[in-house]
């Protein structure tokens, strides 16, 4: 019996690794596969899978929001795992300016009487968490601070469109609390908005329509808001991303040596008006008392009556929030591996750690995967197998109140990581259920999904590429937008980047992002943390080893193509006569040429080749360089720190992504003014990256 069932379990093993073996791997030389896929092998079967629920538990037992004492033992925790791990670890601090804490803060009906609205999750005997004595009610950073009392208006999601839509029905908001639901664009837009139009106030709230009992069951028997749950998160919305009085510097220590210029707050244009979120049970005790027109279609929520534009007179609302700012330490926790042959080339992942409060799902599944993969890849590196290029792990802080710790990092080393840099892979709530998905840049797509046919998916015989991708050639992989830490490094410095992991029902930002919620929803299990893990390592290892970097150059022409194709629709729709993009086009045409020329070249180079590491370093220099060709220092109209020609984040929406931004923001103004300007942009860009392919071609 033991013999047959060695016999099955070998089998079972040579199954699992089937895909793994029969891969020919990119950049890598004939001679070199096997090695390679001998070293994934092993790294794979080193995974701990009970290593993640570990760590998890220990970074996720209290809140910890930037600039907490929490957070602070948070932070220890990451450094002393991973030096003990074996890796060169390296605190970065930074005095970022923020909201520091809520502060005091009241909502309450004045009229037709008085009362007293709930701002925080209710405590439930199903959920030991949701008692916590640290936890704090529902906030918005960067709110402004005020006394108000004045009649309500709703105003929907708060969108852009949204207050054109009430303007053009005749609706005032000037003087008024603006009530807005969470959805279409980032909360920090709502503000911005309800302020230009004259708001003294803004209360935002989840809409059950959108998350709450019109989609299914609510916690804590279900994954959807209940009554009492509150979305927080951050108001910033300057023209620039990180530290809001530092923009293109990083924000050094106040007491250190190096001198930063800071801004003046007046100079960044923070809101004014006071802002906080509400959950849907309080935010319901004043829309049921409102009287004014019905509001049009598309703009009722989920609350059990017809929603209304206005309250009336009738209907006061007090909003009072006093919300001090002020400097506030972040520290950035960066770990690396040396590698062995080019320590000058750096593969870096990433995921923040501050959450607003427990952060089970998001961030920290992300930060307890890396935790747990800088372990295994430490036991290689003590057995003599470290990578040949360095591998950098990252933990940043204060990314929940406007992506800061990662983005004054990217700002300090700026040149370096533009000479250094491979890749940036973002992991944030990279392991927050089971459903594996990614974003990326188009020289990177292809290792990620190359990668997934190496991992075995939990609980299945399939690989994650095949869960992935449901039966078709290539999955859905999408592009980058804002909303996280991949911003500076993608949209600021040109490093081809990409965001990833299992996504799966979440309580976003509320106090309910525990423990219990993850156990119970996320993934009961805990067997995602180990595979999640295992792809990681997998993209990371192939990034270190490769003898040429795995870039797929090709896919920038594809890529493109498509998106200037979309592009020249959207103009159309507005300007039937625009003849298109033709500089653009035909230098496309010219890098499609160059760019599937440099892939066979350096398959067939691979193949037959054997490069002395003085040419290697040549080519591998090139290839870094080629993202750079989207950098143009003069940025976009909407925000020159922004200086990636290819992907933006929406500066609508703060969430969506823009790929070719500068056609974007002049099909949102519905312009043609500057579209022959960024046609020239755009061409001169694509043809510096096709003469940096042409020169490649030529080394190999």
């Amino acid at each position: 019996m033991k013999k047959k069932l060695l016999l099955f379990n070998l089998c079972l093993c040579i199954f699992h690794l089937a895909p793994l073996q029969g891969q020919q791997l990119d950049g890598f030389y004939e001679t070199s596969q096997g090695k390679q896929k001998a070293l994934e092998k092993e790294f794979l079967e080193k995974v701990d899978f009970t290593k993640f629920k570990k760590h998890l538990t220990e970074i996720t037992s209290a809140p910890h929001p930037a600039g907490s004492q929490a957070n602070e033992k948070v932070k220890d925790y990451l450094v002393n795992t991973m030096q003990a791990a074996g890796w060169d670890v390296k605190t970065h601090p930074y005095d970022v300016y923020l909201s520091k804490e809520p502060g005091e803060s009241v909502v309450e009906l004045v009229r037709p009487f008085r009362k007293p609205l709930n701002q925080q999750e209710n405590i439930l005997d199903k959920d030991p968490y949701s008692a916590h004595p640290e936890l704090w009610k529902g906030w918005n950073a960067y709110s402004g601070s005020g006394d108000v009392t004045a009649e309500v208006v709703y105003a929907n999601y708060g969108t852009k469109a949204d207050f054109e839509k009430l303007k053009s029905m005749g609706i005032e908001v000037e003087g008024k609390i603006v009530l807005a639901r969470y959805g279409g664009n980032f909360r920090g837009f709502k503000a911005k908005f309800a302020e230009e139009n004259g708001a003294v106030g803004l209360l935002i709230f989840t809409d059950p329509g959108d998350s709450g009992y019109m989609k299914g069951l609510t916690y804590p028997d279900g994954t959807f808001y209940s009554e009492s749950s509150i979305q927080r998160g951050s108001l910033l919305t300057a023209d620039w991303t990180g530290d809001p009085l530092t923009p293109f510097e990083p924000a050094l220590p106040l007491d250190g040596k190096t001198k930063v210029k800071r801004l003046a707050e007046s100079e960044v244009g923070l809101h004014t008006i006071p802002v906080t979120p509400l959950p849907y049970g309080s935010i319901k005790e004043i829309m049921e008392l409102m009287n004014g027109d019905a509001v049009p279609a598309g703009w009722q929520g989920g609350l059990p009556f017809t929603y209304r534009l206005e309250g009336g007179k009738d209907l006061k609302v007090r909003l009072k929030v006093d919300q001090k700012r002020g400097f506030v330490r972040a520290n950035n926790v960066v770990g690396m591996m040396r590698g062995s042959e080019n320590p000058d080339e750096w593969i870096i992942l990433g995921c923040h750690y501050d959450a607003w409060s427990f952060g089970s799902t998001d961030p920290n599944s992300g930060t307890a995967m890396l935790l747990s993969l800088s372990e295994t890849l430490g036991k290689l590196a003590k057995e003599g197998k470290s990578p040949k290029r360095s591998i950098l792990i990252a933990h940043w802080d204060a990314e929940e109140h406007g992506v800061i710790g990662s983005t004054e990092w990217v700002e300090q080393f700026r040149d370096e990581l533009q000479a250094k840099a491979v890749a940036y892979i973002n992991l944030d709530a990279a392991v927050s259920g089971r459903n594996f998905g990614a974003s990326s840049s188009p020289t990177l797509k292809k290792l990620i999904m190359e990668s997934a046919k190496a991992v075995t998916f939990p609980d299945s015989s399939k690989t994650v590429f095949e869960v992935w991708s449901k039966n078709q050639e290539e999955p859905n992989i999408g592009n980058l937008g804002g909303g996280s830490d991949h911003i500076a490094f993608y949209m600021h410095a040109g490093i081809p980047s990409m965001s990833g992991g299992a996504s799966g029902p979440t309580l976003y930002h509320t106090n309910y992002d525990n423990l219990h919620f993850y156990e119970k929803f996320a993934d009961p299990s805990f067997k995602m943390g180990g595979a999640v893990e295992q792809l990681v390592g997998i993209m990371s290892l192939r990034l270190a080893n490769a003898e040429i970097i795995p870039y797929h150059n090709s896919r920038y022409a594809k890529d493109l193509e498509l998106h200037f194709g979309n592009a020249v629709k959207k103009v159309k729709a507005y300007d039937q006569g625009f003849g298109g993009f033709v500089k653009a086009t035909k230098a496309i045409e010219e890098l499609k040429i160059s760019a599937e020329s440099l892939d066979n070249k350096i398959a067939n180079s691979l193949t037959s080749g054997n490069f002395d590491k003085k040419r290697l370093k040549e080519i591998n220099t090139g290839l870094i360089s080629l993202e750079k060709s989207f950098l143009d220092p003069k940025g976009m109209y909407f925000g020159s720190w922004y200086r990636s020609l290819y992907a933006s984040n929406d500066p609508f929406s703060g969430y969506a992504s823009w790929i070719l931004p500068g056609l974007e923001y002049e099909v949102e103004l519905k312009s043609t003014e500057r579209l022959q300007e960024w046609d020239e942009r755009y061409s001169a860009a694509i043809m510096d990256l096709k003469e940096k392919m042409d020169k490649l071609i030529v080394v190999l």
